[in-house]
């Protein structure tokens, strides 16, 4: 959905596990909600249908966080999943990591990413690279927007479980 390619689910695993040990990156596995979860109350693999990041990978700004989400598997692509797993990565890196800045790069011909940062959570453009063909869009936590994250996330904390990987 942002700037991330698809990857295999050994690619993936083999992600998650290196970011796991980086103190800079901050993963989630996107789950369906389905009757798949085994009796020791794990997950089966299908599913799995896409993840959410963010890395503090800023020299000039150590509170900001660059975000990516992906949701892989089509039959759950405009359903609003993008939307709910990104309010609740940013209530994280918010309330528990302390990031005051979000930027996201997203390829320039994914309309559907750019509207959601921009409509839904105030992002705005700040650059576009002709070379790498992105869009560059950035928004700053303030006091409002940290309030509504966080009543967002009372509202719907019994609705979604988010544990980190």
């Amino acid at each position: 959905m942002t700037g991330s390619e698809p990857l295999t689910i050994d690619e993936e695993f083999d992600m998650q596990q290196s970011w796991r040990n980086d103190e800079d990156k901050c993963t989630f596995i996107v789950l369906a909600k389905t009757s798949s979860e085994q009796p020791n109350g794990l997950h089966s693999i299908e599913a799995m249908i896409g993840d959410v990041n963010f890395y503090l990978n800023s020299h000039d700004n150590p509170h900001e966080a660059e975000l990516e989400v992906m949701i892989a598997e089509q039959a759950h692509s405009g359903r609003g999943v993008a939307t709910e797993v990104l309010k609740l990565m940013m209530h994280y890196a918010v309330n528990d990591i302390g990031v005051t800045d979000f930027v996201v790069r997203i390829k320039e011909t994914n309309n559907v990413s750019i509207h959601i940062f921009e409509a839904k959570f105030g992002f705005i453009e700040t650059e576009r690279s002709k070379v790498f063909k992105e869009v560059t869009l950035r928004r700053q936590v303030t006091e409002d927007f940290k309030a509504e994250l966080n009543v967002w996330s009372e509202q719907n904390s019994k609705r979604v479980i988010f544990e980190p990987f």
